[in-house]
């Protein structure tokens, strides 16, 4: 097996479009949108290259439409866009959480609401991400640190599409799009590629919804024989509209369950100095840099504190979080909102300890010093 490539000074939004090639996808519909538009001029050059094919479409609710017709059609399918254009994807994010459509939405967070400030970083998209389409829905949203985590994070988002048959969120933000880091990208023969079940049985007596024991069906492509119905309304298990009482709640029901039975798999976090830390810092993307250092030199101080950093936001890693807030004196979210991930930290924590915040709404980065003062607040 032939090692690591060549280092490469690589953007984020870089990283991206190489995870998602790695990944397979040979698709991409989206419209051009800072600060992700990095990722379509990639695509747009390379797809064709591989045999892909790119497309820009009309608008962001076509963009997600057409890339839920690419899945259905069996190719690996992505777009990516920021937050007014995610906005505008939600009616067919929750068309493909129905449908159970594999499909992956990079979402590079900016200030916002509205149009905001294009070219400035926020993270005010963190619970639209999980509840922005209505109803209750399955999703997976990871959030990179790092230009080199963006590529292993786009090829896990794929992955996870596939075998989970579900829209998956890629949550950047504006910072780790347009930085740039010396990157050794693994070799192809290092990434591990995840696709689709296919049904083991023959056409006629094909299922489409009937679920396996991880909760998650056979996905029979368009176009080999396999005839089924897809709507974005409930379905019984052949795909048809349902009015039964039963049959809605078990549809429902699988579709979350399918995420929550498997959240060992999915959930992934990362920490720093956790084993004696009397206060911990929780923060994700962009801010989790400014919180390394942070913790790094209080450390230096002499002060017991510790980094933890969801890289899954959703399913939420509320058991691990439980877990520290059993052992600290208190708990410091920073992130760029006024507090959307401060919530759940709240609410897994379960009144065991404070939970504190300190965050920023103005385009600028939380500094490692305005971390530490909220810290020694606590202490």
């Amino acid at each position: 097996m032939s090692g690591p490539t060549k280092p490469r000074l690589m953007q984020g939004n870089e990283a991206c479009a190489e995870g998602a090639l790695a990944a397979g996808v040979r698709f991409f519909a989206g419209y051009p949108i800072t600060p992700s538009t990095e990722i379509a001029e990639i695509l747009a050059e390379r797809l064709p290259l591989l045999g892909g094919k790119f497309i820009q479409m009309e608008d962001e609710i076509a963009s997600m439409a057409a890339v839920i017709g690419a899945s259905l059609a069996g190719v690996k399918a992505i777009t990516a866009t920021s937050g007014p254009g995610f906005s505008l994807k939600q009616e067919n994010i929750g068309f493909a959480a129905m449908a159970e459509v594999p499909c992956v939405v990079v979402n590079v967070q900016r200030t916002g609401p509205s149009t905001g400030v294009p070219t400035a970083a926020g993270q005010g998209d963190v619970l639209q991400a999980r509840w922005g389409t209505h109803g209750d829905h399955p999703v997976i949203a990871l959030c990179p640190s790092c230009v080199r985590e963006t590529f292993e994070l786009t090829v896990t988002a794929v992955n996870l599409s596939e075998k989970y048959r579900v829209p998956v969120i890629l949550l950047m933000d504006e910072v780790i799009a347009h930085m740039r880091e010396k990157v050794e990208l693994p070799s192809p023969g290092e990434i591990k590629v995840i696709d689709r079940k296919k049904p083991r049985t023959p056409p006629e007596k094909f299922v489409p919804y009937q679920p396996d024991a991880d909760g998650v069906p056979p996905m029979a492509n368009f176009g080999e024989g396999y005839r089924y119905h897809v709507t974005g309304l409930i379905h019984d298990k052949m795909g048809f509209p349902t009015n039964k009482g039963p049959e809605i709640a078990g549809l429902v029901t699988r579709l979350t369950g399918k995420i929550e039975q498997n959240a060992a798999d999915i959930i992934r976090w990362e920490g720093l100095y956790l084993e004696d830390a009397e206060v911990v810092v929780v923060a994700y993307g962009c801010v989790a840099r400014s919180a390394r250092e942070a913790v790094k030199k209080l450390r230096r101080e002499g002060l017991n504190v510790g980094l933890f950093r969801p890289v899954t936001l959703w399913p939420f890693p509320a058991a691990e979080i439980a877990k520290r807030a059993s052992r600290a004196r208190g708990l410091v979210v920073a992130e760029l909102n006024l507090g959307q991930l401060k919530l759940e930290v709240e609410r897994a924590s379960q009144g065991k300890t404070g939970v504190h915040f300190v965050g920023r709404i103005d385009g600028e980065l939380l500094t490692p010093r305005e971390i530490i003062a909220q810290v020694k607040g606590v202490l």
